[in-house]
């Protein structure tokens, strides 16, 4: 009787081992799916200026889209637009709009904003097409004046979206 019992429980013990390991892996399935669901996928839209040097316009990741830094380019010629800080700024957000749209996003996704703009002395006009773009609700930003940016360019915007 007593040996009955001691198979019975070694029995037992061992028919819940193996639910609890395909329990276990069924689970890790999961996991390995959701993560790939997840994974790193480079967004580049068809109307985006094409300057040849090694960076993606946009990196969606999750439902989280990290932008690179835009000049003011015309997506048909590379080269920037004329007329300012405020020609620039206009086309840099048109440039990322078309970024935001191939992750079928917009900019009331946008939760970041730094700026990097050449002369404080040109603020005021960058601020004047930036609020177009964020009329309500603006994202957070950071303003930072440097030095040089490329191609001389006046203003260089770089953003995170995230989709709800």
């Amino acid at each position: 009787m007593k040996r009955d019992r001691g198979r019975l429980t070694f029995g037992l013990v061992g028919a819940a081992g193996v639910i609890v390991g395909i329990a276990l892996s069924v689970a890790w399935q999961n996991g390995v799916s959701a993560q790939s669901s997840n994974a790193r996928r480079v967004i580049r839209p068809a109307k985006a200026p094409n300057t040849g040097l090694p960076f993606s316009p946009g990196i969606l990741a999750g439902n989280t889209l990290y932008i690179s830094g835009h000049l003011g380019r015309d997506p048909a010629t590379n080269n920037l637009v004329s007329g300012g800080v405020e020609a620039e700024t206009r086309q840099s957000l048109a440039n990322i709009r078309e970024v935001l749209r191939a992750a079928n996003m917009d900019f009331s996704n946008v939760t970041t904003v730094t700026a990097y703009i050449t002369s404080f002395d040109d603020f005021a006009k960058f601020n004047d097409v930036y609020r177009q773009a964020f009329s309500t609700d603006p994202p957070a930003r950071a303003t930072v004046q440097v030095a040089a940016l490329n191609a001389g360019a006046r203003i260089e915007l770089q953003m995170i979206a995230v989709r709800p």
